[in-house]
């Protein structure tokens, strides 16, 4: 195909018995050469809650060569992909005369829009436009989900959360507009169906399928066997590594709504959560790799708990909320079991990157083609402190490097750098935002 010119439809579907499923990226669906063929940038943001412990997380000296600290050495295998931020604020954390509390709901509300939470527990919410939803206004031109909203906690609590600020504060870190936050769907059945049920599946024919313990891949083996006969080998190897994925995260989403009605009935929880958290966590970041993979949105927001959060962590060896260790005091015992936390989390974080930089696209990786934000909205969280935050950027980017900018630098001129490399049309401000950073070149 690629000698011949021949192409298939970008947006071809495996279809058959009511399914519908979207393919990967196929080197087949442009004209020849494709392999070579410039590759979309995906920008995708995660926070984690509750501040990280900075002295194990900052490294001691800045350039290339700096060592690794604890919360960052999980990461070594990456170490030449990602640049440690030190020096950005989020100055619109900072709460007003007039307001009482807030400290929470104000910095994750701020971490992608530098806009100021405005204090109200009603429906009169007011921030401004994130800097995702800023990318997914040009993406989604291409694509069929403009963004993919991900989070591990509920959003089902509402009303008043902290002081006199609306629950909706914590539950996205996403903002389609000034009075609009966008809901984290933290059920994998609810994105595993948006993914792939949503471009004219039967929801009955889904169903029938469910009841059979079969897979939504039985339904359109006739399809992917026709299919598979016009293709290259490299495309034939990408289709099977992709379908492999996915009944892998079908048969896993099937397993946790199985453990859901059976073991943990008090739990209470969306159908498809594992009461494992590395578990919880791999499979959300597998559907959010297919959703890339599939060129299905090129946006994802992945919000790894609400601020404030009280979730327990039983696979680092104990059962106290992450909230309440956080405010130490300086207690050793308290301070040691927040730094296992953080650890735990870039744990994660290395398995994320690891799937996207074995997942092929074009002559690279998905890593290769991605701009990856990690970090807090707090730095300090027994402080609630929103200056020098702390952040990571990892993808197609020149790495192995620890910058740090001048102190009070905003960080939406990190995000506005962030649209620049991922090539969306230039952006004047957003938030506070004072102007663009300087990379290290590649």
């Amino acid at each position: 195909m690629l000698i011949t010119r021949k192409s298939i439809p970008r947006r071809t579907f495996l279809r058959g018995a009511g399914a519908v499923l979207a393919l990967p990226v196929l080197d087949a669906m442009t004209p020849a050469l494709a392999a070579d063929a410039k590759r979309p940038i995906r920008m995708s943001f995660i926070e984690v809650p509750n501040g990280i412990m900075m002295d194990k997380w900052t490294p001691a000296t800045e350039g290339a060569g700096f060592a690794l600290t604890p919360v960052l050495e999980p990461l070594a295998q990456f170490r030449d992909r990602m640049l440690v931020l030190s020096g950005l604020d989020q100055g619109q954390s900072k709460g007003l005369p007039f307001e009482v509390g807030g400290d929470h709901p104000r910095a994750c509300t701020a971490w992608l829009t530098g806009a100021h939470a405005k204090m109200t527990s009603g429906a009169d919410l007011r921030a401004g436009i994130s800097v995702d939803q800023v990318a997914a206004r040009e993406f989604g031109k291409y694509t069929q989900l403009a963004s993919l909203e991900v989070g591990l906690e509920s959003a089902e609590v509402v009303g008043a959360c902290e002081s006199a600020y609306g629950c909706a504060y914590y539950n996205t870190i996403s903002w389609r507009n000034d009075t609009t936050p966008l809901p984290m769907e933290n059920r994998p059945r609810a994105i595993f169906e948006r993914l792939f049920g949503s471009a004219g599946t039967d929801a009955k024919a889904r169903l029938v399928l469910r009841q059979e313990d079969r897979s939504i891949l039985d339904a359109v083996a006739q399809d992917v066997s026709r299919l598979r006969g016009k293709l290259g080998g490299a495309d034939r190897g990408k289709i099977d590594q992709y379908l492999e994925a996915v009944r892998d995260v079908e048969r896993r989403i099937q397993l946790a709504e199985a453990q859901g009605d059976h073991d943990l009935p008090q739990m209470g929880g969306p159908i498809g959560i594992s009461p494992v958290f590395s578990e919880y966590y791999k499979l959300m970041a597998d559907l959010m790799v297919l959703a890339w993979q599939t060129d299905m949105t090129r946006v994802c927001t992945f919000q790894i708990g609400h601020e404030m959060s009280g979730r327990a962590y039983p696979e680092v060896g104990f059962g106290d909320a992450h909230h309440s260790v956080t405010h130490h005091q300086g207690d050793p015992e308290k301070i040691a079991k927040v730094i296992q936390i953080n650890i735990f989390h870039t744990k994660m974080l290395a398995y994320y990157l690891d799937k996207l930089r074995s997942t092929a696209d074009g002559n690279g990786s998905l890593l290769d083609h991605a701009l990856i934000l990690y970090g807090g909205a707090l730095s300090d969280g027994n402080l609630h402190l929103f200056t020098d935050l702390p952040l990571l950027l990892v993808g197609g980017i020149k790495g192995g490097r620890h910058v740090r900018y001048p102190r009070g630098t905003p960080m939406g001129n990190l995000l506005l750098t962030m649209l620049d490399k991922a090539n969306v049309p230039p952006v004047d401000r957003l938030g506070d935002s004072t102007g663009r950073l300087e990379l290290p070149s590649a």
